[in-house]
C-alpha cells in the first residue's frame, strides 16, 4: 500500500504542541414536544450536557459509560453527523462547529469514523469495492478514477481481507470480516482522526481481540489518532492511554488508563470497575464488589447538582446544592502532578465504607449488564 507521505494523502497542518482536537462545553439537547398539529416544546433531553476533553496526536482517548450516557451521540458530533446545541469542537484549533462547504469538507476527511455495527453500516446492494471507494466520488482528487480499483484492494490488503473480494456483497462475509471493511473505509481518505463508534461491540469476543489488535496496528502504520467509544472496560483498557468515564451527559472521571484502573476514586468508576471480570479466582474472591442501587435518572429530568447522587453511597447535602466540577483530587495532587486524574465528586478523597455484595455466580448483574 502506498506510504502514508505518498501526495494522496489528506493535506494537514503542520505538527505542533497543541491537542489536534479539542472539545470545550458541548452540549446536546433533544426538545421534548407536545401536540400534533401544533407543537409546542414541554422540555428537552440532556443527552449530553457539557462535555470538556483533548485528543493529542498518536494517542487514544477512550470514552466510556452504560448505554444512554451520551457517548455515542458524542462521536456522531465530532464527525457533524449531530450538530451541537452548545460548545466547541476545535480540529487543530479551528472551530469546525461554524464551518460549512468546502472548509467542512476538508476537515471530514481528516476526521473518519468507524461505526457500531458492521451488519447494518454496510449498504447491501453495494460491491465491497464500492462501498470502500465511495470516498473518492466526494473527494476525487484523493485518488483518480483510473486508480481506484487498485487502492480498495490495497486497503483490503491492509485489514486483513482478501484484495480479490472486491466484487463481493456484504452479505458475504462474516460479522468480523464486515466491521474490517468498516475500518477499510474509514481509512480511504488518509485521516487523522479514527472515532470509533462500539466498533467491537456487535462482535464474538474471539472476534473482538482481532479487531482490537488490527485497530492497535493502524495506529502505528497511518499515525492516526482515535477516540473509541465503548461499554466494556476490559477493551477500553487494552487500547486506550487515557480515559474520560461518562454518566447522565456527564464525564465524571479523567485520566491516564492506569490511574484511572488502579486507582479510581470516583464512585461510579469504582462501581463500574467492580463489576469487571477478573479470571483470578482468588483475587476474585478477595475483591470488593459495589452493588448499585436505584436505576439510571431519566436524562430528560437529571438529579440537581451531582448527577450520580442518587445512586452515590458518599451522598451528602452539598451534593444536592452544587455541581462538582473535575479537579485534581487532594491525595493525588501532590504525588502525581500533572498527570494525575480528574475527578467531579466533592468527595473523592474521602474513605467511606460502601456497600459490598457477593457477586452472582456468573458476575453478572443489572450494572455488569450495562458496563460488561
Amino acid at each position: 500500500m502506498p506510504a502514508p507521505t505518498e501526495t494522496t494523502e489528506a493535506v494537514r497542518p503542520a505538527a505542533t504542541t497543541e491537542p489536534i482536537l479539542e472539545v470545550t462545553g458541548l452540549v446536546k439537547h433533544y426538545p421534548l414536544t407536545q401536540g400534533i398539529l401544533l407543537k409546542k416544546q414541554v422540555g428537552a433531553v440532556r443527552a449530553v450536557d457539557g462535555v470538556d476533553f483533548t485528543l493529542d496526536a498518536g494517542e487514544t482517548l477512550g470514552i466510556v459509560g452504560e448505554s444512554g450516557c451520551g457517548k455515542s451521540t458524542v462521536a456522531r458530533m465530532l464527525v457533524n453527523l449531530e450538530k451541537p446545541t452548545a460548545g466547541v469542537i476545535r480540529y487543530r484549533g479551528e472551530d469546525i462547529t461554524k464551518l460549512s462547504g468546502r472548509a467542512l469538507k476538508a476537515v471530514r476527511r481528516n476526521i473518519q469514523m468507524v461505526f457500531q455495527d458492521p451488519y447494518t453500516s454496510l449498504n447491501p446492494r453495494m460491491t465491497v469495492g464500492d462501498i470502500i471507494g465511495e470516498p473518492y466520488e466526494i473527494h476525487p482528487e484523493v485518488a483518480p478514477k483510473g486508480d481506484r480499483r487498485r487502492k480498495v484492494q490495497d486497503l483490503l490488503d491492509v485489514v486483513g481481507l482478501n484484495p480479490e473480494y472486491i466484487n463481493r456483497y456484504p452479505h458475504q462475509f462474516s460479522g468480523g470480516q464486515r466491521q474490517r471493511i468498516g475500518i477499510a473505509r474509514g481509512l480511504a481518505l488518509r485521516p487523522e482522526i479514527i472515532v470509533a463508534d462500539e466498533p467491537v461491540s456487535a462482535l464474538d469476543v474471539s472476534v473482538q481481540a482481532q479487531v482490537i489488535n488490527l485497530l492497535d496496528r493502524l495506529q502505528s502504520e497511518f499515525a492516526l489518532s482515535y477516540v473509541f467509544i465503548a461499554h466494556d472496560l476490559s477493551i477500553v483498557r487494552h487500547i486506550s492511554d487515557r480515559v474520560g468515564v461518562m454518566y447522565l451527559g456527564r464525564i465524571v472521571e479523567t485520566g491516564r488508563d492506569a490511574e484511572i484502573y488502579d486507582h479510581p476514586t470516583h464512585p461510579y468508576t469504582q462501581a463500574l470497575l467492580s463489576a469487571v471480570p477478573v479470571p483470578d479466582p482468588e483475587a476474585r474472591a478477595h475483591r470488593e464488589r459495589i452493588i448499585l442501587t436505584g436505576d439510571v435518572p431519566s436524562p430528560a429530568n437529571p438529579p440537581s447538582g451531582c448527577r450520580f447522587r442518587t445512586r452515590c453511597w458518599k451522598a451528602q447535602e452539598r451534593c444536592a446544592l452544587e455541581v462538582p466540577l473535575l479537579a485534581v483530587p487532594a491525595e493525588f495532587r501532590l504525588t502525581t502532578g500533572p498527570a494525575a486524574h480528574d475527578s467531579a465528586c466533592h468527595f473523592a478523597e474521602e474513605k467511606r465504607v460502601v456497600p459490598v455484595e457477593e457477586p452472582p455466580a456468573e458476575g453478572v448483574d443489572d450494572l455488569a449488564n450495562g458496563a460488561k
